[in-house]
């Protein structure tokens, strides 16, 4: 059975900062085997580390991303935020993630921003970085917008894409098939076993967010999931830990 992925949601975020390379860094520290990061772009199309469209609740400044140079962005702080502590954090760029997990087993799943902010050839543009990276097999791309999924097939049907999505859609296995994705990032209420069973057969796996109970952890593992995305990659990777024992 493949080992299931420990996928750090925004790096550590129930740690540190989220979406800082001290985030990142972390999430190894205590176990995670995938990250998972949003990706915005700058006004002058450089892909950025954020959840958010503006800078308001993690850098203090209601500017928007897609209204900021890279080299603007860089002076925002997005640490402070979350404690003195981490005062001085940047928000990262992609590269920086890919240079920290290139040549690692680590799996990097980069969340496409690109719903309320329509970034004009940003699936082209994180394609390439990651082939520039050589770390195709090592990325998936998950988005909420689906068209832009369907793209990124287009563009590099060797990288692996997931469809992001809450409760209710009918038989998500094979509407996956209609936009070629490879995974099921479901909000974890949307995650049966039958589910997950009749996907497998399907040959598409699920990675449900954002999963940080242990208890609400178990079951997703006993449903056969193939990943799980969580605030606290520590808390899941103790329950793998146990797992082996």
């Amino acid at each position: 059975m493949p080992k299931l992925i420990n996928f750090a949601h925004r790096g550590a975020a129930g740690h540190r900062p989220e979406n800082t390379m001290a985030s990142f860094t972390y999430a190894l520290e205590l176990g995670a085997t995938g990250i998972e990061t949003d990706v915005q772009m700058t006004k002058d199309g450089h892909l950025v580390l954020i959840h958010d469209e503006t800078l308001k609740r993690t850098a203090g400044t209601p500017e928007w991303v897609k209204d900021l140079t890279l080299d603007e962005i860089r002076t925002r702080d997005a640490g402070a935020w979350y404690h003195e502590d981490f005062k001085g954090e940047k928000i990262p760029t992609l590269e920086e993630l890919l240079e920290l997990t290139q040549g690692t087993d680590t799996v990097v799943n980069l969340e496409l921003k690109n719903g309320a902010v329509l970034y004009p050839e940003i699936e082209r543009k994180l394609i390439e970085t990651v082939r520039k990276y050589k770390m195709s097999e090592q990325v998936v791309i998950s988005s909420f917008n689906h068209y832009s999924l369907f793209e990124c097939k287009k563009i590099a049907p060797e990288i692996r894409t997931g469809i992001l999505y809450g409760e209710g859609l009918y038989e998500p296995w094979a509407y996956a098939k209609t936009v070629k994705a490879d995974a099921l990032h479901a909000f974890h209420m949307a995650v049966r076993p039958e589910f997950v069973s009749a996907a497998a057969a399907a040959g598409i796996v699920y990675h449900p967010f954002t999963v940080n109970d242990k208890e609400l952890m178990s079951k997703m593992i006993e449903a056969g999931v193939a990943g799980i995305i969580t605030d606290y990659p520590d808390r899941l990777n103790e329950l793998l830990n146990a797992e082996r024992k």
